[in-house]
């Protein structure tokens, strides 16, 4: 199967770069590459990606704004920040419009290629130094907030492999149960967190 992914990038040479490399990969096809957030908006609602590379400082509309419009237009879209961004107001602003992943953009390409497969696969790729940030504030926002949202252990357990990253298929060998019951118990988080997506999942736990 191949991998249909766009790409967001106002830098010229930062975007043609990603164009090759993505090209020149079998197993990946670059089916667009924008220099704004407006002409990716504008083109979208006829194209079929599987995986779209956003930067966070765009020319005018920023990225995350961009991912909100485009979520909002295509709700099963995955979207993956690429960028130099480690900030933590940016990485939850981008989680919680919608993207699943956050790649920081000195990520090898060997990495971002892994990236682009975990995102398609279901995972939340993020740079090391972005999991950590994550990690960090989960445990912080847990502490303060233990009694507030009424999650199993397993649940816990799962919402944390999902801030790693981890994949379905992943999270079910960790835990040493099947990809089923990993979807059953994602199923009852988004009932007691009340949202629709693991991204959202995260975001909406550590800020409780």
């Amino acid at each position: 199967m191949v991998i249909r992914v766009a790409i967001v990038e106002d830098d010229e040479k930062i975007r043609e770069s990603l164009v090759m490399l993505i090209e020149d990969t079998p197993g990946f096809r670059c089916v667009g590459a924008y220099e704004s957030a407006e002409d990716a908006l504008s083109d979208f609602r006829n194209k079929d990606a599987d995986v779209v590379l956003m930067d966070i400082n765009l020319p005018a509309m920023n990225g995350v704004e961009c991912v909100r419009k485009l979520k909002a237009v295509k709700p099963k879209l995955e979207i993956c920040m690429l960028t130099v961004y480690e900030d933590a107001e940016k990485i939850f602003s981008s989680l919680e419009a919608g993207a699943t992943g956050y790649l920081l953009k000195r990520t090898s390409p060997e990495q971002l290629l892994q990236g682009i497969r975990d995102t398609f696969e279901g995972g939340s790729p993020m740079s090391s130094q972005i999991a950590r940030k994550v990690v960090q504030r989960f445990k912080e926002e847990h502490q303060k907030s233990e009694d507030e949202v009424e999650l199993s252990e397993r649940e816990r357990e799962i919402l944390n492999l999902l801030v790693k990253g981890k994949r379905y298929k992943e999270i079910g060998a960790s835990l040493f149960i099947s990809p089923s019951t990993v979807h059953s118990h994602l199923h009852n988080i988004y009932e007691k967190l009340h949202v629709r997506s693991r991204s959202e999942a995260i975001v909406r736990y550590m800020k409780k």
